[in-house]
């Protein structure tokens, strides 16, 4: 149901090359296989690990946990080691009994940010089977050389005469929902049809003020060459990456809240390399890992652990030390059912093709 930073990942300008997995045969002793999101595909994460272990980790990127998964109905058990997937989405590897459940005595998450520990989605059952490796938000990313940064803490600017024909939406409609439902004062995670009118209506009032509604590229390339001065559903995944380039470039937690977004790493039940896969992810949760996999050329994120090695710098673009204040205020992807996913589906669409 959720798509990955969202369905930014094989879209973003300058992506590290993916390494692909080519038909199914059987991993060797000293390979790796991973599904994942396009921020693993940095040699500058992978390389270390290779090395100290003697071992190659071979890649293939995906978009979203629904494509995720169908990779893994096509492939044959064993095929893979280690996935990449939403923490919300947890569950749903679980359900259909891919994952491993993981020693919590093996893994640091008392370094977690302990709002991303995602117990709701990640433990089941009693046990755990996912661990949060990045996070960050959908909210409200601008120029603050062109904005009234005291406008950026409210969504109310969003709807404002102000910035009309100022603003690009990020196209996809679970965060974006969820930021209109925010500026209501509801809660994403107790969303019911009985909203969709008012969301709805929110929805209609920003696409009446944006200037475009586009998907990753598009919407924040409009960001960084000043066509916009203010992306609806952007984040540090957007200005953190660019700040060398533009450092007008930042974002907001308005005083409603901001969606957050977490991705999580799990282990195949049928993995043939358990050993190597708790490696992997142990790497990746270290402190070195973590500032390697946050600051990714693919995109930049929040390291979930506390420990993180990044520089000062990094720190400062990411604005770390803010997070407590931030996670306080985020609020998780809506996750409705079926039926109402589709309803929701259905508003954004009428919000799209609304004149």
């Amino acid at each position: 149901m959720s798509v990955s930073p969202i369905s930014k990942c094989s879209r973003f300008a300058g992506i590290a090359a993916a390494v692909a997995l080519l038909g199914a045969a059987p991993a060797v002793a000293q390979d790796l296989n991973a599904l994942i999101w396009c921020d693993h595909a940095d040699p500058a994460l992978l390389s270390p690990f290779e090395k100290a272990n003697g071992v190659k980790v071979n890649v293939k990127e995906f978009e979203g946990t629904g494509a995720g998964l169908a990779i893994v109905e096509q492939s044959q058990p064993g095929d893979w080691d280690v996935m990449v997937i939403d923490s919300i989405d947890v569950p749903r590897g679980v359900e259909k009994g891919l994952f491993e459940p993981l020693p919590e005595d093996k893994l640091p998450f008392a370094d977690l940010f302990p709002e991303v520990m995602m117990n709701g989605s990640t433990v089941v059952d009693g046990k755990r089977y996912g661990i949060t490796e990045k996070f960050g938000y959908n909210t409200i990313g601008y120029n603050k050389e062109k904005v009234d940064v005291a406008d950026m803490q409210s969504m109310a600017s969003l709807t404002d005469p102000k910035y009309k024909g100022r603003i690009a939406i990020y196209d996809y409609y679970l965060p974006v929902i969820g930021m209109a439902a925010l500026s209501i004062g509801k809660k994403t995670s107790e969303l019911t049809e009985a909203d969709l009118p008012a969301i709805k209506d929110v929805l209609l009032k920003m696409k009446a003020n944006a200037k475009l509604v586009g998907e990753v590229t598009a919407s924040q390339t409009a960001l960084a060459t000043g066509e916009v001065d203010i992306l609806v559903g952007g984040g540090e995944w957007v200005t953190a990456g660019l700040a060398k380039e533009n450092p007008a470039l930042d974002f907001s937690i308005p005083r409603e809240g901001a969606v957050l977004w977490s991705q999580s790493l799990a282990m195949f039940k049928d993995s043939k390399n358990k050993d190597l896969a708790l490696k992997f992810i142990q790497y990746v949760l270290s402190p070195e890992g973590q500032a390697r996999l946050a600051t990714s050329s693919c995109y930049w994120g929040m390291p979930s652990s506390t420990k993180a090695a990044l520089t000062d710098e990094q720190k400062k673009i990411l604005r770390f030390d803010e997070q407590p204040g931030f996670l306080a205020r985020a609020q998780p992807y809506p996750a409705p059912s079926p039926e109402l996913d589709k309803k929701m589906q259905d508003v954004w669409t009428e919000m799209l093709q609304a004149q």
